[in-house]
């Protein structure tokens, strides 16, 4: 083992930590008055619960041993075999315990991120069910794909040249860029709001601009 590996490692988890209470001040300063604090706690209870859903199952789904390079096994549930040796296939240089640590705090600000989409419009219990299924069935299991030893992505060659930094931010472009829905919803947001959107010369049409600038007032005044 590197000793400057490992402390690197740990303060790297421990800065990706603070990224989520940060992510709660940051959604709480969008929302209307009445529900900071419940937007601040869904930062805050996340987590809690993705940390323990992270230690028990989640880190096996997503760096267990491979099953079909689809999803990871749970040989390793509830960290069983995880200590401070290294892994045989991630980090060979610091303790696995070390290196689930790091990835488990990625795990837990992405579906932070996502609250942000629901921000006062769901109650907190179904928030709590939904954060934690989304965890299990959706974030595992692609986590799996990109940087799970045997992911079928990761058997392609796709590389991630960020770390683990930037795993909440591509995952979320693997599950949802190319969707039909995301470009249809994007379609009628063009034409709702920005139509016409290019004038002949291919720049942004000054109609369009001021159709922009209108919307944002009006919800500036709404909050």
């Amino acid at each position: 083992m590197n000793s400057g590996d490992t402390v690197f490692v740990i303060m790297s988890a421990a800065l990706v930590m603070i990224m989520t209470p940060g992510l709660a001040l940051f959604y709480g300063g969008l929302v209307r008055g009445k529900n900071v604090l419940g937007t601040i706690m869904q930062s805050f209870v996340i987590l809690a619960l993705i940390s323990l859903e992270w230690v028990l199952w989640g880190y096996s789904m997503a760096f267990g041993p491979d099953h079909s390079g689809i999803i990871g096994g749970l040989d390793w549930f509830g960290l069983s075999g995880v200590g401070m040796e290294p892994s045989d296939s991630y980090a060979t240089t610091v303790p696995h315990l070390a290196f689930m640590i790091f990835q488990g705090m990625f795990a837990v600000i992405t579906p932070a991120l996502i609250t942000g989409a629901f921000a006062e419009r769901m109650k907190f219990s179904a928030f709590l069910l939904f954060a934690l299924l989304w965890a299990t069935f959706v974030y595992n299991p692609l986590a799996h794909w990109v940087w799970g030893a045997g992911g079928w992505m990761g058997k392609m060659g796709a590389l991630d040249f960020a770390g683990g930094g930037g795993s909440p931010y591509k995952l979320r472009r693997i599950r949802a860029g190319r969707s039909p829905y995301n470009r249809e919803k994007a379609w009628i947001w063009n034409y709702r709001f920005y139509t016409p959107q290019y004038s002949n010369d291919g720049y942004r049409s000054r109609s369009s601009m001021v159709r922009l600038v209108r919307l944002q007032r009006r919800k500036r005044t709404c909050l």
